[in-house]
């Protein structure tokens, strides 16, 4: 018998996850703007509009599902999450949303639920690749370089958002945490710039970014962890303008009488310059490196990915490799072989070594390859 799962939200990632988990599972999409759902009509998913602040219809609308798929923004990913825990479903979730998960795992425990956060491409399967290497290696280091970049550099920001265009400016304001030598070091986001060559992209420039997440909990013995986001170089300074002007703010100004945020009005000047036109192809890159002792050998495992927009579907590579880690992991959670309670960030799953090929296999299946090198 099908399983029955809802996606929350019909942007450029849930769209995409719909239809994936469609081949296998009867789908409802949920999105407050019907325009975006209607490519989704034609192959058999259903549509409902809610507006997801409205925590009780969310409630409502998700009681009838086998699993609820989170695709929504992150500024509103919490209350949502906690909305379905309260309703008892089951949830895989990319909202990447700003708080503390954990706050939300005393309740996810009380309601006997699995909800897997950050299940995305990274966070996501870098986490889920940090995991599983755990189980075998005494890791003494971690480094994950990741970026979503359009192919066409197109001035003055050479670059285009798949995700929401507040969710992108968060990633440029939040102060980033790394781990060095066992303690967690805080710099301001776009910081320690480093440009680095990419075999098939060219010279990337890599900056701190806040991606380690879950992690500085989770894995507090491994020494040396860091994620740093890849952009094409020379976006920093316009960035760093931008931001110490006050253009990401979100504190509140007067504007001829007027309550103001000026992160508001920055996103909603960025939006079409940073939105792919039709037609339009981007890729995302990623490379992972842990470093440690493997059966008394000292090892370094790299993991290599460029994906390229898929010309026959039009899918983005950013919404393939976020989405389909994500369905992956749906897919385990429905048919119980993942079902530990509580609050499950992605490195949980990397736990599990049938778990972890299945998400290889299911990504590598959909053409997103993971290239792995021993040193």
């Amino acid at each position: 018998m099908r399983k029955k799962v809802i996606v929350l939200g019909a942007g450029l990632v849930g769209k995409a996850m719909a239809i994936d988990l469609a081949k296998t599972c009867d789908v409802t999409s949920v999105d407050i703007n019907e325009e975006s759902q209607k490519e989704l009509t034609t192959i058999g998913i259903a549509i409902r509009q809610i507006d997801f602040t409205d925590l009780q219809a969310l409630n409502s609308i998700v009681k009838p599902f086998d699993l609820v798929v989170g695709a929504v923004p992150g500024f509103m990913g919490f209350q949502t999450v906690r909305a379905v825990i309260e309703a008892g479903k089951n949830m895989v979730d990319i909202s990447f949303f700003p708080e503390d998960p954990f706050d939300l795992d005393a309740l996810a425990k009380s309601k006997n639920v699995t909800i897997v956060t950050d299940c995305g491409v990274a966070p996501g399967m870098g986490n889920i690749i940090l995991g599983h290497h755990n189980q075998t290696m005494k890791i003494t280091s971690s480094e994950c370089l990741v970026g979503g970049l359009p192919v066409v550099r197109e001035w003055p920001y050479e670059y285009k958002a798949v995700f929401s265009p507040i969710d992108v400016i968060e990633e440029y304001i939040r102060p980033a945490r790394y781990v060095q030598n066992s303690k967690v070091v805080i710099k301001e986001a776009l910081s320690d710039p480093e440009l680095i060559h990419f075999d098939g992209v060219g010279t990337l420039e890599s900056w701190n970014s806040d991606g380690l997440r879950s992690l500085i909990k989770t894995m507090p013995h491994i020494p040396n962890m860091i994620e740093k986001t890849l952009r094409y170089p020379g976006c920093i300074e316009y960035l760093r303008v931008l931001r110490e002007t006050g253009f990401f703010s979100y504190e509140e100004m007067d504007i001829g009488g007027n309550k103001v945020r000026p992160i508001d009005v920055t996103a909603k000047l960025l939006f079409p310059k940073w939105k792919l036109k039709p037609g339009e192809e981007e890729f995302t890159v990623m490379r992972i490196r842990i470093s440690g002792t493997e059966n008394n050998q000292q090892k370094t495992y790299e993991y290599n990915l460029l994906d390229r927009t898929d010309k026959t579907t039009g899918t983005l590579s950013m919404a393939r490799t976020t989405g389909y880690t994500c369905t992956a992991v749906a897919h385990l959670v429905l048919d119980g072989s993942y079902s530990r309670k509580g609050i499950s960030p992605p490195e949980f799953l990397g736990e599990n070594e049938t778990n972890f090929k299945f998400i290889m296999d299911y990504l590598e299946g959909r053409g997103v390859k993971y290239k792995q090198a021993v040193h």
